[in-house]
């Protein structure tokens, strides 16, 4: 029978994880935080925080792979300790929006910057469109941009393990390579940002400090990356653990970096609500010419990021599928590259979709808590594993109280979510519950396709 290969070794499922978690959002959540946390230390002390939750995650997720190095990542965990149907849950909301919607948005999002070397290269003006029941299906020169940026990755990586890690890696150092030569060149020429009213604002109250890690954790979302692969990572019970570590520790150092050179040189009530803190630092620090820089570097990063996803989600619908709780045909295995081709190509196809109906912003903000929710029930899951006590090659550190703290900040972010926005995790919630009827039906046809006993 043909299988994946483990042809992964610990940097480069690091350079996934890294991949997965540095988006443009780097450039633009700062703000959003600043806003909530008017004073310097507290700005990084959340950041810190941040990372360090991300890390606890990390270490949790490591023992839990290390028990089963299969692909698929949470599905897998949920399925052993809380069952089928939470499991398919997980992976159903993977499918619909989590990696499917975040690569539309991406693609869409590197043709706003193309526009600035390409013009034209942006724009959303109709050439034709459709409609298909409620949704308007358009097609725009943004629109065939952002398709084929999909589907060249989704061929790469269906086409192996090989040049799809060559891509990744590439990318992802440039991509490192480009924000850490910011950040020193950054220091370097930054003269100190003027004092502002908001360095004197009164002390935080303890529910801002909550607030804020909402969007700090939502930047730091993708540190579990390398889980998902953990089927095609050499050596598993060593590297899954190494390659998370790694992979955290470096998104951790890097976020903390760039918001201490936001800090230095914008003041507290500039960078307060900002939009775009990246664009306006590098605006203070290397003059109107650095917006075509800039965007060059958004473009790398994006395009990395959606590589990186391109990636990860197919191994979920591939675990799915081998279950018997998904399309059968997303659990082939391509006969010469070892790749699940089938589901990379799926996955390529929904968001393609999802750029022609213009409908990914709204389903990534439905279930954005929804991936929250999944990591502390995934972590929950460790206290099951233990209480069983099945055997492991890897011990996470710092357990129970970590992996405790972990889950608690994850179920208080989606009960946040829930009382400020009901609407919105209504909407979500009704999202994961279309994919009920799916689980049904394939679990029925799996049992149908089952030899008799």
């Amino acid at each position: 029978m043909i299988g994946l290969d483990r042809r992964l070794g610990p940097l480069d499922a690091a350079v996934i994880v890294v991949s997965n978690v540095i988006g443009i959002g780097i450039f633009t959540t700062p703000g959003v935080v600043a806003a909530m946390l008017p004073h310097p230390a507290a700005m990084l002390g959340v950041w810190a925080a941040g990372g360090a939750l991300a890390f606890a995650g990390a270490l949790a997720y490591s023992e839990l792979a290390t028990r089963r190095p299969q692909a698929g990542g949470e599905y897998v965990y949920l399925r052993e300790s809380f069952g089928g149907l939470a499991a398919f849950l997980t992976g159903w909301t993977s499918f619909v929006a989590g990696f499917a919607g975040a690569i539309a948005a991406g693609a869409v999002g590197v043709t706003a910057y193309l526009d600035r070397f390409l013009p034209g290269a942006g724009s959303a003006a109709p050439i034709a469109a459709w409609h298909a029941g409620p949704l308007t299906m358009t097609i725009s020169t943004r629109a065939l941009i952002a398709m084929a940026l999909i589907v060249v990755l989704a061929l790469v990586h269906a086409r192996g393990l090989g040049p799809g890690r060559w891509m990744q890696n590439a990318l992802t150092l440039a991509k490192v390579a480009a924000l850490t030569l910011f950040v020193v060149a950054g220091f370097l020429v930054a003269r100190p940002a003027a004092p502002s009213i908001a360095s004197a604002a009164p002390p935080i109250a303890w529910h801002m400090w909550l607030l804020a890690l909402v969007p700090v954790m939502f930047s730091y979302s993708g540190w579990n990356a390398a889980v998902y692969v953990a089927e095609e990572i050499r050596e598993p019970e060593r590297n899954v653990p190494l390659a998370l570590a790694l992979g955290t520790a470096t998104v951790a150092v890097l976020y903390l970096a760039l918001n201490a050179l936001y800090l230095r040189v914008l003041p507290q009530d500039v960078l307060a609500g900002a939009i775009s803190v990246g664009a306006l630092a590098a605006d203070r620090l290397f003059g109107a010419a650095a917006g075509g820089v800039f965007a060059a570097l958004a473009i790398v990063i994006v395009l990395g990021s959606l590589s990186a996803m391109t990636l990860a989600g197919p191994r979920v619908y591939f675990a799915m599928a081998r279950d018997g709780a998904f399309f059968p045909s997303a659990a082939r295995v391509h006969p010469r590259y070892h790749t699940p081709a089938v589901a990379i190509l799926a996955q390529a196809g929904w968001s393609c979709l999802l750029v022609l109906s213009g409908t990914f912003d709204g389903l990534l903000t439905y279930t954005g808590f929804a991936v929250v929710l999944f990591s502390a029930l995934a972590v929950l899951s460790l206290f099951v594993v233990r209480h069983r006590g099945e055997p492991g090659a890897f011990r996470a550190w710092g357990y129970p109280w970590a992996p405790a703290v972990f889950c608690l900040v994850g179920f208080a972010i989606v009960a946040n979510t829930v009382a400020a926005a009901p609407r919105v995790a209504l909407a979500g919630l009704g999202v994961m519950a279309a994919g009920i009827p799916v689980y049904v039906w394939t679990r029925w046809q799996a049992r149908q396709a089952a030899p008799p006993a």
